[in-house]
C-alpha cells in the first residue's frame, strides 16, 4: 500500500514537471525567438499568440498565476505580404476556461464578420462571412487562431478575438496591412530623359538616381490604396552616358539601369524650328500672295466686261427715231 502510494506521489511530480517544461518553453517562444509561431501546449490546451511578444508575456504570466483578473486590451500591428499566408491568435488563455470566442473582423467597405464559437453548445455561428479565405485554422474549441490564406488587398483592416472565460474578459485587436511590392519600369526618352515607376505598391515606395540628374517626382494613390511613384529625370551634361534608378521598398531595393540615346539622336527635334520653320513661312507667304494675285486680276476682267449705258442707249434712239411712224406723223404735222 505504501509502495502504490509512493508510486501515485512520483507521477503526479512528474505531471506537474512536465507542465512547468511545457510553459517554460511556450514562454520561451513568447519572448521573441520565433515571433511569428504559434504555441500551443498540449498538456491544458493553451492558445499563446507570438505576433506580439509583449503582449503574451503578460498573458502567460497571468496564465501560470490564474489570476482571475482580466487583462488589458492588446492592440497589435501586423504587416502581412499579399498572397502570404496570415495567423492571427486569440489571448493566452487555457481553453478549459473559454466561455465564447467571438472573432470580429471589419474591412473597408464591407459590414463587419462575425465568427464565435460558444462552448456550452459547441456550436460555432457566422455573420456577413462570406470570403472564404478568412477561416479558422482548426476546431474552435482546440485552437481558435484564425487564419487568411491567401492574403488579398482586400483583406486590409482590423481584426479583433474576444475571449469571455470563467475569470474574465481578454481581447486582442490586430490592424492587419497588406504589403504590396511595387512594379519597378524604367523608360529612356529620346531628349537626353528617363523616367522611372514604382507601379501599384502600399505603401509608397522611394526613387532615387544615379547619377543625380535635374529630377521631376510625384505619385498617384489608386482607390484599392496602392500608390504609384513616378520620377522623371534629364541630363544635360553628354557626360552621362547609363543612368540607374533604384527603388528602395520596406528594407528591399531593386534597381535598373539603361544607357541614355546620344545627343545626335536626343537633340534632332531641335534642328525642326530653325531649318523647317522658314521653309513653311515662305510657302505660306508666296501662297497668301499668289491668291492676292489671282482675286485683283478677276476683279479687272470683272470691270472691264461691263458695257457703257450712254453707248448702248445711242443704236436704239436712233432706229426708233427713223421707223417710228408716230414719231413721222408729228413731225410733219409741226408748222
Amino acid at each position: 500500500m505504501i509502495m502504490i502510494c509512493c508510486i501515485l506521489f512520483y507521477v503526479f511530480i512528474l505531471i506537474t514537471s512536465v507542465e512547468n517544461i511545457s510553459n517554460f518553453i511556450c514562454g520561451f517562444l513568447f519572448q521573441g525567438v520565433f515571433p511569428k509561431e504559434i504555441c500551443r501546449s498540449s498538456v491544458r490546451h493553451y492558445s499563446c499568440v507570438g505576433v506580439s511578444s509583449d503582449s503574451c508575456i503578460q498573458h502567460g504570466k497571468q496564465m501560470m498565476q490564474n489570476t482571475s483578473t482580466p487583462s488589458p486590451e492588446v492592440n497589435t500591428s501586423l504587416p502581412v505580404l499579399m498572397g502570404a499566408k496570415a495567423v492571427l491568435c486569440c489571448p493566452a488563455r487555457p481553453l478549459t476556461n473559454v466561455l465564447v470566442i467571438t472573432w470580429k473582423i471589419t474591412l473597408r467597405h464591407r459590414p463587419t464578420c462575425t465568427m464565435a464559437y460558444k462552448k456550452e453548445t459547441n456550436e460555432t455561428t457566422t455573420t456577413n462571412c462570406a470570403d472564404e479565405r478568412i477561416t479558422w485554422t482548426s476546431r474552435p474549441d482546440q485552437d481558435p487562431t484564425l487564419q487568411i490564406d491567401p492574403v488579398a488587398l482586400s483583406h486590409d483592416g482590423n481584426y479583433s478575438c474576444q475571449m469571455a472565460t470563467v475569470v474574465g474578459y481578454f481581447e486582442h485587436r490586430y490592424h492587419l496591412q497588406v504589403l504590396v511590392p511595387p512594379k519597378v519600369i524604367l523608360y529612356v526618352h529620346k531628349n537626353r530623359t528617363a523616367e522611372c515607376k514604382a507601379v501599384a505598391g502600399k505603401p509608397a515606395a522611394k526613387v532615387f538616381w544615379f547619377p543625380p540628374g535635374d529630377c521631376l517626382t510625384g505619385q498617384d494613390s489608386w482607390a484599392n490604396g496602392t500608390v504609384t511613384v513616378w520620377s522623371t529625370c534629364s541630363w544635360p551634361d553628354g557626360n552621362v552616358t547609363i543612368v540607374k534608378c533604384s527603388v528602395s521598398y520596406l528594407s528591399s531595393e531593386k534597381s535598373l539601369s539603361k544607357k541614355l540615346l546620344p545627343a545626335a539622336e536626343g537633340t534632332s527635334r531641335d534642328y525642326f524650328l530653325p531649318v523647317i520653320c522658314p521653309i513653311v513661312s515662305l510657302i505660306t507667304v508666296g501662297f497668301i500672295w499668289f491668291l492676292i494675285y489671282i482675286f485683283r486680276k478677276c476683279k479687272s476682267k470683272n470691270l472691264e466686261a461691263i458695257p457703257d449705258d450712254e453707248n448702248e442707249l445711242q443704236p436704239y434712239a436712233s432706229y426708233t427715231e427713223k421707223n417710228n411712224p408716230l414719231y413721222d406723223t408729228v413731225k410733219t404735222k409741226m408748222p
